[in-house]
Protein backbone atom coordinates (compact mmCIF):
# COMPACT_ATOMS: atom_id res chain seq x y z
CA UNK A 1 0.00 0.00 0.00
CA UNK A 2 3.21 2.09 -0.21
CA UNK A 3 4.14 5.02 2.27
CA UNK A 4 1.75 7.69 4.08
CA UNK A 5 2.44 10.51 5.66
CA UNK A 6 0.51 12.60 8.54
CA UNK A 7 1.58 16.04 9.84
CA UNK A 8 -0.04 18.63 12.22
CA UNK A 9 -0.81 22.03 10.16
CA UNK A 10 -2.51 25.35 11.23
CA UNK A 11 -6.58 25.44 10.89
CA UNK A 12 -5.61 28.99 9.63
CA UNK A 13 -6.04 29.24 5.95
CA UNK A 14 -4.21 32.35 6.02
CA UNK A 15 -1.33 30.24 7.53
CA UNK A 16 1.04 27.37 6.12
CA UNK A 17 2.67 26.32 8.96
CA UNK A 18 3.20 22.66 9.17
CA UNK A 19 4.95 20.49 11.64
CA UNK A 20 6.08 17.16 12.40
CA UNK A 21 3.88 14.47 14.72
CA UNK A 22 6.77 14.19 16.68
CA UNK A 23 7.05 18.18 17.45
CA UNK A 24 5.74 19.30 20.82
CA UNK A 25 3.86 21.88 20.04
CA UNK A 26 0.15 22.21 20.28
CA UNK A 27 -0.64 25.17 18.63
CA UNK A 28 0.64 27.76 15.64
CA UNK A 29 4.04 29.30 16.73
CA UNK A 30 2.68 32.16 14.42
CA UNK A 31 -0.49 32.98 14.02
CA UNK A 32 -1.43 31.21 18.14
CA UNK A 33 -4.30 29.19 16.25
CA UNK A 34 -5.34 25.56 16.96
CA UNK A 35 -3.96 22.77 14.98
CA UNK A 36 -5.06 19.82 13.49
CA UNK A 37 -3.71 16.69 11.48
CA UNK A 38 -3.31 16.27 7.92
CA UNK A 39 -3.03 12.80 6.11
CA UNK A 40 -1.60 12.71 2.28
CA UNK A 41 -5.01 11.82 0.89
CA UNK A 42 -4.08 11.50 -2.38
CA UNK A 43 -1.55 8.84 -1.63
CA UNK A 44 -4.31 7.06 0.45
CA UNK A 45 -6.81 7.11 -2.68
CA UNK A 46 -4.17 4.87 -4.58
CA UNK A 47 -6.45 1.64 -2.00
CA UNK A 48 -9.76 1.90 -3.64
CA UNK A 49 -12.96 2.18 -1.27
CA UNK A 50 -13.68 -1.25 -1.09
CA UNK A 51 -9.76 -2.24 -0.52
CA UNK A 52 -10.02 -0.29 2.26
CA UNK A 53 -13.20 -1.53 3.91
CA UNK A 54 -11.76 -5.11 3.69
CA UNK A 55 -8.96 -4.15 5.28
CA UNK A 56 -10.81 -2.55 8.42
CA UNK A 57 -12.92 -5.56 8.08
CA UNK A 58 -10.49 -8.02 7.93
CA UNK A 59 -8.13 -6.51 11.07
CA UNK A 60 -11.53 -5.58 12.99
CA UNK A 61 -11.21 -6.98 16.78
CA UNK A 62 -8.79 -9.98 16.15
CA UNK A 63 -5.62 -10.91 17.72
CA UNK A 64 -3.08 -9.19 15.45
CA UNK A 65 -1.38 -6.71 17.76
CA UNK A 66 -1.86 -3.89 17.45
CA UNK A 67 -4.44 -3.89 14.32
CA UNK A 68 -6.89 -6.10 16.40
CA UNK A 69 -7.55 -2.26 18.04
CA UNK A 70 -10.88 -0.46 16.89
CA UNK A 71 -8.22 2.48 16.43
CA UNK A 72 -4.76 0.72 15.05
CA UNK A 73 -7.24 -0.82 12.77
CA UNK A 74 -6.68 2.12 11.13
CA UNK A 75 -3.29 2.85 11.69
CA UNK A 76 -2.71 4.52 8.04
CA UNK A 77 -5.96 6.96 8.42
CA UNK A 78 -4.77 8.24 12.34
CA UNK A 79 -0.40 7.94 12.40
CA UNK A 80 0.94 5.54 9.75
CA UNK A 81 4.48 6.50 10.40
CA UNK A 82 4.46 5.72 13.93
CA UNK A 83 6.40 2.20 14.92
CA UNK A 84 4.19 -0.44 15.91
CA UNK A 85 7.14 -1.35 18.95
CA UNK A 86 5.69 2.10 20.18
CA UNK A 87 2.12 1.48 20.24
CA UNK A 88 0.42 1.47 23.34
CA UNK A 89 -3.29 -0.32 22.64
CA UNK A 90 -5.25 -1.37 25.32
CA UNK A 91 -7.79 -2.77 22.77
CA UNK A 92 -9.49 0.53 22.91
CA UNK A 93 -12.82 0.69 20.37
CA UNK A 94 -14.90 -2.77 19.26
CA UNK A 95 -17.62 -0.92 21.53
CA UNK A 96 -21.38 -1.73 21.10
CA UNK A 97 -23.57 -0.09 18.93
CA UNK A 98 -26.65 -0.97 20.70
CA UNK A 99 -30.28 -0.94 18.72
CA UNK A 100 -32.26 0.94 21.14
CA UNK A 101 -35.61 -0.58 19.86
CA UNK A 102 -38.12 -0.24 23.31
CA UNK A 103 -36.54 3.29 23.82
CA UNK A 104 -37.35 4.26 20.84
CA UNK A 105 -40.58 2.83 20.46
CA UNK A 106 -41.10 5.01 23.98
CA UNK A 107 -39.98 8.12 22.42
CA UNK A 108 -41.27 8.08 19.17
CA UNK A 109 -38.24 6.57 16.75
CA UNK A 110 -37.89 3.73 15.07
CA UNK A 111 -34.51 3.37 14.32
CA UNK A 112 -32.66 4.37 17.31
CA UNK A 113 -28.79 3.35 17.88
CA UNK A 114 -26.14 3.82 20.97
CA UNK A 115 -22.63 3.77 20.35
CA UNK A 116 -21.95 2.23 23.67
CA UNK A 117 -17.99 3.74 24.07
CA UNK A 118 -18.06 3.60 27.66
CA UNK A 119 -18.00 -0.33 27.24
CA UNK A 120 -13.93 0.52 27.13
CA UNK A 121 -10.67 -0.63 29.63
CA UNK A 122 -11.09 2.91 31.76
CA UNK A 123 -15.22 3.38 30.79
CA UNK A 124 -15.03 6.07 28.53
CA UNK A 125 -14.44 7.44 24.66
CA UNK A 126 -11.10 9.40 25.61
CA UNK A 127 -9.10 5.94 26.08
CA UNK A 128 -9.81 6.53 21.67
CA UNK A 129 -7.41 9.83 21.78
CA UNK A 130 -5.43 8.89 24.60
CA UNK A 131 -3.95 5.59 22.84
CA UNK A 132 -2.86 7.88 20.23
CA UNK A 133 -1.59 10.39 22.21
CA UNK A 134 0.72 7.92 24.27
CA UNK A 135 1.84 6.32 21.56
CA UNK A 136 3.12 9.13 20.13
CA UNK A 137 5.37 10.31 23.56
CA UNK A 138 6.46 6.92 23.49
CA UNK A 139 7.80 7.46 20.07
CA UNK A 140 9.18 10.27 20.88
CA UNK A 141 10.92 9.37 23.69
CA UNK A 142 12.47 6.81 21.49
CA UNK A 143 13.46 9.35 18.99
CA UNK A 144 15.54 11.00 22.26
CA UNK A 145 12.62 13.80 23.52
CA UNK A 146 13.29 14.41 27.27
CA UNK A 147 9.59 13.99 28.06
CA UNK A 148 9.36 13.60 31.72
CA UNK A 149 5.44 13.02 32.14
CA UNK A 150 2.24 13.47 30.60
CA UNK A 151 0.28 16.39 32.00
CA UNK A 152 -3.76 17.26 31.65
CA UNK A 153 -6.84 18.79 33.39
CA UNK A 154 -9.80 16.92 33.68
CA UNK A 155 -13.01 16.65 35.09
CA UNK A 156 -12.72 12.87 35.40
CA UNK A 157 -12.80 10.74 32.49
CA UNK A 158 -9.38 12.52 30.82
CA UNK A 159 -7.45 11.74 33.63
CA UNK A 160 -8.45 8.07 34.25
CA UNK A 161 -7.69 7.54 30.31
CA UNK A 162 -4.09 9.26 30.93
CA UNK A 163 -3.37 7.60 34.01
CA UNK A 164 -4.00 3.78 32.75
CA UNK A 165 -1.80 4.59 28.88
CA UNK A 166 0.95 5.60 30.82
CA UNK A 167 1.01 3.10 33.63
CA UNK A 168 1.14 0.91 30.27
CA UNK A 169 3.60 2.41 28.69
CA UNK A 170 5.60 3.14 31.37
CA UNK A 171 5.27 6.98 31.32
CA UNK A 172 4.73 9.31 34.20
CA UNK A 173 1.42 11.24 34.29
CA UNK A 174 0.33 14.33 35.81
CA UNK A 175 -3.61 14.83 36.33
CA UNK A 176 -5.28 18.26 38.00
CA UNK A 177 -8.83 17.82 38.61
CA UNK A 178 -11.07 20.19 40.05
CA UNK A 179 -11.55 19.34 43.69
CA UNK A 180 -14.89 17.90 45.04
CA UNK A 181 -16.15 18.04 41.48
CA UNK A 182 -15.55 14.28 40.22
CA UNK A 183 -17.08 11.39 41.13
CA UNK A 184 -15.60 8.76 43.71
CA UNK A 185 -14.78 6.27 40.92
CA UNK A 186 -12.96 9.03 38.45
CA UNK A 187 -11.13 10.19 41.31
CA UNK A 188 -9.67 6.43 41.84
CA UNK A 189 -8.95 5.85 38.81
CA UNK A 190 -5.93 7.70 38.31
CA UNK A 191 -4.93 7.33 41.88
CA UNK A 192 -4.95 4.02 41.58
CA UNK A 193 -2.48 3.49 37.89
CA UNK A 194 -0.27 5.86 40.20
CA UNK A 195 -0.72 9.10 38.73
CA UNK A 196 0.46 11.80 40.50
CA UNK A 197 -3.17 14.03 41.11
CA UNK A 198 -3.80 17.12 42.44
CA UNK A 199 -7.24 18.65 43.30
CA UNK A 200 -7.32 22.03 42.77
CA UNK A 201 -9.62 24.51 44.57
CA UNK A 202 -11.01 25.63 40.99
CA UNK A 203 -13.16 24.49 38.18
CA UNK A 204 -11.85 22.72 35.03
CA UNK A 205 -11.54 26.21 33.12
CA UNK A 206 -9.06 26.68 36.13
CA UNK A 207 -6.98 23.51 36.08
CA UNK A 208 -6.54 23.88 32.63
CA UNK A 209 -5.25 27.40 32.69
CA UNK A 210 -2.59 25.97 35.42
CA UNK A 211 -1.73 23.02 33.11
CA UNK A 212 -1.53 25.69 29.81
CA UNK A 213 1.35 27.21 31.20
CA UNK A 214 2.85 23.44 32.47
CA UNK A 215 2.76 23.06 28.70
CA UNK A 216 5.05 25.22 27.92
CA UNK A 217 8.04 23.19 29.53
CA UNK A 218 8.46 21.06 27.16
CA UNK A 219 9.25 18.38 29.25
CA UNK A 220 6.26 17.78 30.48
CA UNK A 221 3.40 16.90 27.12
CA UNK A 222 -0.13 18.25 26.80
CA UNK A 223 -2.61 15.75 26.83
CA UNK A 224 -6.13 17.56 26.61
CA UNK A 225 -7.61 17.33 23.55
CA UNK A 226 -6.31 21.16 22.29
CA UNK A 227 -3.17 18.47 21.34
CA UNK A 228 -4.82 17.12 17.84
CA UNK A 229 -3.46 13.65 18.24
CA UNK A 230 -6.55 13.14 21.01
CA UNK A 231 -9.06 13.70 18.26
CA UNK A 232 -6.86 11.73 15.71
CA UNK A 233 -7.84 8.60 17.73
CA UNK A 234 -11.42 9.85 18.66
CA UNK A 235 -12.28 10.35 14.71
CA UNK A 236 -11.94 6.45 14.45
CA UNK A 237 -15.71 6.07 16.32
CA UNK A 238 -17.00 7.57 13.47
CA UNK A 239 -15.46 5.32 11.14
CA UNK A 240 -16.30 2.17 13.41
CA UNK A 241 -19.84 3.25 14.03
CA UNK A 242 -20.47 3.07 9.62
CA UNK A 243 -18.62 -0.18 10.07
CA UNK A 244 -20.48 -1.62 12.28
CA UNK A 245 -23.92 -0.72 10.06
CA UNK A 246 -22.25 -2.51 6.89
CA UNK A 247 -21.23 1.34 5.96
CA UNK A 248 -24.63 3.00 5.91
CA UNK A 249 -24.78 6.47 6.88
CA UNK A 250 -27.02 7.45 10.01
CA UNK A 251 -29.29 10.62 9.15
CA UNK A 252 -28.11 11.99 12.79
CA UNK A 253 -25.33 11.55 15.52
CA UNK A 254 -25.94 13.08 18.62
CA UNK A 255 -22.92 13.90 20.51
CA UNK A 256 -22.48 15.16 24.11
CA UNK A 257 -20.46 18.23 24.19
CA UNK A 258 -18.29 20.02 26.38
CA UNK A 259 -14.42 20.77 25.14
CA UNK A 260 -15.82 20.28 21.77
CA UNK A 261 -12.63 17.57 20.76
CA UNK A 262 -15.69 14.96 19.93
CA UNK A 263 -17.78 17.03 17.68
CA UNK A 264 -14.51 17.78 16.05
CA UNK A 265 -13.19 14.17 15.85
CA UNK A 266 -16.49 12.72 14.97
CA UNK A 267 -17.05 15.53 11.41
CA UNK A 268 -13.33 14.77 10.73
CA UNK A 269 -13.63 11.10 10.46
CA UNK A 270 -16.63 11.23 8.41
CA UNK A 271 -14.78 13.88 6.16
CA UNK A 272 -12.09 11.25 5.90
CA UNK A 273 -14.65 8.45 4.58
CA UNK A 274 -16.21 10.46 2.19
CA UNK A 275 -13.42 11.74 0.69
CA UNK A 276 -11.87 8.48 0.19
CA UNK A 277 -15.16 7.32 -1.52
CA UNK A 278 -16.33 4.76 1.81
CA UNK A 279 -19.31 6.75 1.96
CA UNK A 280 -21.45 9.12 -1.06
CA UNK A 281 -22.92 11.32 2.06
CA UNK A 282 -22.43 13.25 5.34
CA UNK A 283 -24.94 12.86 8.57
CA UNK A 284 -26.33 15.85 10.64
CA UNK A 285 -24.58 16.51 13.88
CA UNK A 286 -26.29 17.79 17.03
CA UNK A 287 -24.27 19.09 19.84
CA UNK A 288 -25.51 18.12 22.98
CA UNK A 289 -24.94 20.89 26.13
CA UNK A 290 -26.12 21.01 29.34
CA UNK A 291 -28.13 24.25 29.90
CA UNK A 292 -25.71 25.19 32.56
CA UNK A 293 -22.57 25.01 30.40
CA UNK A 294 -23.79 26.74 27.01
CA UNK A 295 -21.06 28.62 25.32
CA UNK A 296 -21.64 26.86 22.44
CA UNK A 297 -25.49 26.69 22.30
CA UNK A 298 -25.44 30.45 22.73
CA UNK A 299 -23.20 30.72 20.10
CA UNK A 300 -25.26 29.04 17.63
CA UNK A 301 -28.33 30.77 17.99
CA UNK A 302 -26.41 34.06 16.80
CA UNK A 303 -25.13 31.60 13.78
CA UNK A 304 -21.70 31.59 15.54
CA UNK A 305 -20.88 35.25 14.34
CA UNK A 306 -19.50 36.01 18.75
CA UNK A 307 -18.74 33.32 20.68
CA UNK A 308 -18.39 34.70 24.52
CA UNK A 309 -17.01 31.90 27.24
CA UNK A 310 -19.24 31.44 30.15
CA UNK A 311 -18.59 30.42 33.93
CA UNK A 312 -19.67 27.11 34.07
CA UNK A 313 -22.63 26.52 36.85
CA UNK A 314 -22.74 23.18 38.93
CA UNK A 315 -24.27 20.34 36.25
CA UNK A 316 -24.80 16.98 36.92
CA UNK A 317 -23.24 16.21 33.34
CA UNK A 318 -19.81 17.23 34.96
CA UNK A 319 -17.43 15.88 31.82
CA UNK A 320 -19.09 18.67 29.94
CA UNK A 321 -19.29 21.59 32.78
CA UNK A 322 -16.64 23.31 30.80
CA UNK A 323 -17.31 27.26 29.98
CA UNK A 324 -14.88 27.89 27.72
CA UNK A 325 -13.90 25.07 25.00
CA UNK A 326 -10.48 24.80 24.18
CA UNK A 327 -11.76 23.34 20.48
CA UNK A 328 -14.38 25.51 19.80
CA UNK A 329 -12.38 27.23 16.45
CA UNK A 330 -12.25 23.89 15.12
CA UNK A 331 -15.88 22.54 16.17
CA UNK A 332 -17.85 25.27 14.70
CA UNK A 333 -16.72 24.90 10.83
CA UNK A 334 -17.54 21.14 11.44
CA UNK A 335 -21.07 21.89 12.28
CA UNK A 336 -22.27 23.98 9.47
CA UNK A 337 -20.67 21.80 7.05
CA UNK A 338 -22.67 18.86 8.53
CA UNK A 339 -25.79 21.36 9.12
CA UNK A 340 -25.93 20.68 12.50
CA UNK A 341 -27.68 22.03 15.66
CA UNK A 342 -26.69 22.66 18.64
CA UNK A 343 -29.22 22.41 21.79
CA UNK A 344 -28.74 22.21 25.27
CA UNK A 345 -30.66 20.71 28.88
CA UNK A 346 -31.80 21.66 31.46
CA UNK A 347 -30.83 19.43 34.80
CA UNK A 348 -34.52 18.02 34.97
CA UNK A 349 -34.12 17.32 31.38
CA UNK A 350 -31.24 14.96 31.33
CA UNK A 351 -32.19 13.02 34.46
CA UNK A 352 -35.15 12.08 33.52
CA UNK A 353 -33.72 11.20 29.94
CA UNK A 354 -31.06 9.03 31.71
CA UNK A 355 -33.62 7.66 33.94
CA UNK A 356 -36.07 6.64 31.13
CA UNK A 357 -33.20 4.96 29.22
CA UNK A 358 -31.97 3.09 32.15
CA UNK A 359 -35.88 2.05 32.65
CA UNK A 360 -35.41 0.46 28.86
CA UNK A 361 -32.19 -1.01 29.75
CA UNK A 362 -29.17 1.21 29.61
CA UNK A 363 -27.16 2.65 32.66
CA UNK A 364 -26.66 6.06 31.17
CA UNK A 365 -24.06 8.48 32.61
CA UNK A 366 -25.06 12.07 33.22
CA UNK A 367 -23.64 13.31 29.64
CA UNK A 368 -25.37 10.53 27.61
CA UNK A 369 -28.66 11.84 29.96
CA UNK A 370 -27.65 15.56 28.09
CA UNK A 371 -27.69 13.99 24.23
CA UNK A 372 -30.62 12.06 24.86
CA UNK A 373 -32.61 14.87 26.25
CA UNK A 374 -31.66 17.02 23.23
CA UNK A 375 -32.85 14.01 21.08
CA UNK A 376 -35.92 13.49 22.81
CA UNK A 377 -36.66 17.61 22.47
CA UNK A 378 -35.74 17.47 18.62
CA UNK A 379 -38.11 14.34 17.99
CA UNK A 380 -40.91 16.33 19.78
CA UNK A 381 -40.42 19.86 17.74
CA UNK A 382 -40.13 17.33 14.36
CA UNK A 383 -36.71 18.03 13.63
CA UNK A 384 -35.76 14.79 13.65
CA UNK A 385 -38.69 12.29 11.87
CA UNK A 386 -39.45 8.82 13.25
CA UNK A 387 -38.01 7.33 10.94
CA UNK A 388 -34.35 8.71 10.85
CA UNK A 389 -32.03 6.80 11.74
CA UNK A 390 -30.13 8.28 14.84
CA UNK A 391 -27.33 7.61 16.66
CA UNK A 392 -26.39 9.10 20.01
CA UNK A 393 -22.85 8.65 21.53
CA UNK A 394 -23.18 7.24 24.26
CA UNK A 395 -19.64 8.92 26.27
CA UNK A 396 -18.75 6.66 29.20
CA UNK A 397 -20.11 4.52 31.65
CA UNK A 398 -23.02 4.87 33.72
CA UNK A 399 -20.68 2.87 36.32
CA UNK A 400 -18.51 5.83 36.43
CA UNK A 401 -21.34 7.72 37.85
CA UNK A 402 -23.05 6.21 41.14
CA UNK A 403 -23.56 9.36 42.78
CA UNK A 404 -25.98 10.18 40.03
CA UNK A 405 -27.80 7.26 40.02
CA UNK A 406 -28.21 7.11 44.17
CA UNK A 407 -29.28 10.86 44.81
CA UNK A 408 -31.61 10.85 41.49
CA UNK A 409 -33.66 7.34 42.87
CA UNK A 410 -33.56 9.36 46.19
CA UNK A 411 -34.53 12.62 45.54
CA UNK A 412 -31.31 14.45 46.24
CA UNK A 413 -30.68 16.18 42.99
CA UNK A 414 -31.00 19.41 42.80
CA UNK A 415 -33.84 21.01 40.03
CA UNK A 416 -35.05 17.71 39.36
CA UNK A 417 -38.78 15.85 39.26
CA UNK A 418 -37.74 12.34 39.72
CA UNK A 419 -40.68 11.17 38.23
CA UNK A 420 -39.45 7.57 37.36
CA UNK A 421 -37.70 7.17 40.61
CA UNK A 422 -37.15 3.50 42.27
CA UNK A 423 -36.83 2.07 45.50
CA UNK A 424 -36.11 -1.19 47.14
CA UNK A 425 -39.66 -2.72 48.68
CA UNK A 426 -38.98 -3.60 52.15
CA UNK A 427 -40.81 -6.80 53.42
CA UNK A 428 -40.55 -9.60 55.84
CA UNK A 429 -38.46 -12.32 55.01
CA UNK A 430 -41.80 -15.12 54.00
CA UNK A 431 -43.04 -15.89 50.79
CA UNK A 432 -46.55 -14.76 50.64
CA UNK A 433 -45.47 -11.25 51.64
CA UNK A 434 -43.51 -11.83 48.20
CA UNK A 435 -45.96 -13.13 45.99
CA UNK A 436 -48.60 -10.36 47.58
CA UNK A 437 -46.16 -7.48 46.70
CA UNK A 438 -44.47 -9.56 43.15
CA UNK A 439 -48.73 -9.46 42.10
CA UNK A 440 -49.45 -6.22 42.88
CA UNK A 441 -46.96 -4.47 41.13
CA UNK A 442 -46.74 -6.91 37.88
Amino acid sequence: MGQYKSYFKCISEQCNETFSLTDIVYRCPRCNNLLEVKHDINALKKTTADEWMHIFDDRYMRTRYPYGSGVWGKKEWVYPNISDENIVSIYEGGTNLFWAERFGDAIGLEDLWIKQCGNSHTGSFKDLGMTVLVSAVKQMISNGANIHAVICASTGDTSASVASYCAAAGISAVVLLPKNKVSTPQLIQPLANGAITLALDTDFDGCMGIISELSLNKNFYLANSVNPLRIEGQKTVSIETVQQDDWVVPDWIIVPSGNLGNVTAIGLGFKMMKMLGLIKSLPRIIAAQSANANPLYKSFRNQYKTFQPVEAQSTAATAIQIGNPVSYNRAFPILREFNGIVEQATEDELSHAAALADKHGMFCCPQTGVALACMIKLVNEDVISPKDKVIVLSTASGLKFPEFKVNYHEGQLNDVNPRLMQKPIELPGKIDNVLSAINKLL
